[in-house]
């Protein structure tokens, strides 16, 4: 099945399921966003998620002619994009999810990985625009990708490539929620800001009294907005996490740029609110470690044009190629 969404001209709804956040919006043919929603992830409970989904597409779908639904999921998603096989931040365990959806809303529905849909995005109206080899890292509460070479999403013979957050850098590093140790979003993704922002507050360093000052000297209450905040407002300890953070960012790049050779990387999600607090570190090591530095072209590193909203502008530019199917067919 192509990529290339039809030429209807209708209107779609995408969702975005994050560890965290849905996302849903109203999007028309040229990916602008019509009305949006949010809401908490309950992600304990792959029931009480789906009913989030549920309410949202339905609600949108009460006040627009909507023509189809699709959902970037934050999980590994077969071949027929139907089922969630896993997701290391959600409880989904080989969960139907299209089937679930699609018996419970009025139009027909269309799943992906969430980070293909935000590729997806990025490549079709963003900062990816056109690229003939794009790769896209995603960074939130781990570390999503997503693949669009010649104007086709790259999912590999099983439906599962691209997930870029679980190559393993560091052996016996940092225990991933996946159930390895090392993956590279546990150095360099939105769990791993907090969690480096919050043992250096716990100890009750002097360099952390701003960030503690922000959440009135409880470290638990550290979140990758405080830190960003804090950053963008010039503390220094905050400046000196991002750039740990971009470091990480950066090596892991170079690894990527040494097996793919893209055109182009578009670096999206919370994370990259922070800007070149972030990508300016992150440039500096992606040069750094790029294998054969100084004889090879370089890719641009680049941050995302959409934003928090391409993971649903690309669920919703791709649910345009299940228009015309019946529910539950």
């Amino acid at each position: 099945m192509t990529d290339h969404p039809s030429v209807d001209h209708g209107l779609t709804v995408g969702v975005d399921i994050g560890g965290s956040k849905v996302l849903a919006g109203v999007v028309d043919a040229a990916g602008a966003v019509v009305e949006r929603l949010r809401r908490a992830t309950p992600s304990t409970s792959p029931a009480a998620t789906e009913e989030t989904i549920v309410e949202v597409v339905n609600e949108l779908s009460s006040r627009h002619d909507v023509r189809a639904v699709g959902i970037g999921a934050a999980g590994y998603i077969d071949s027929s994009r139907s089922i969630v096989l896993f997701s290391p931040h959600l409880a989904w365990r080989n969960e139907p999810l299209r089937a679930s959806v699609e018996s419970r809303v009025p139009v027909p529905v269309l799943i992906d990985n969430d980070a293909n849909a935000g590729a997806w995005a990025e490549w079709r109206f963003g900062a990816g625009r056109g690229e003939p080899f794009l790769a896209c890292v995603n960074l939130g509460t781990g570390i999503g990708g997503g693949l669009v070479v010649d104007g086709q999403l790259v999912r590999g013979g099983y439906g599962l490539a691209a997930e870029f957050g679980h190559v393993v850098v560091v052996p016996g590093g940092h225990r991933c929620e996946c159930g390895n140790r090392g993956c590279w979003e546990q150095y360099a993704s939105g769990n791993a800001l907090v969690r480096e922002a919050r043992d250096l507050a716990m100890s009750r360093s002097p360099v952390a009294q701003g960030l503690l000052t922000l959440v009135d000297g409880d470290p638990s209450a550290i979140t990758g907005p405080v830190v960003t905040a804090a950053a963008m407002a010039g503390d220094p300890a905050a400046i000196e996490l991002f750039g740990e953070v971009g470091s990480w960012l950066g090596l892991g790049l170079a690894g990527l740029a040494a097996v793919l050779d893209p055109t182009r990387f578009v670096i999206g999600g919370g994370v990259s609110a922070a800007g070149e607090l972030l990508l300016g570190p992150a440039r500096q090591a992606f040069h750094r470690s790029l294998t054969g530095r100084g004889y090879r072209p370089v890719a641009p590193v680049v941050a995302a044009a959409l934003g928090n909203d391409a993971g649903f502008i690309g669920a919703a530019d791709l649910a345009r190629e299940v228009i015309g199917r019946a529910p539950g067919a």
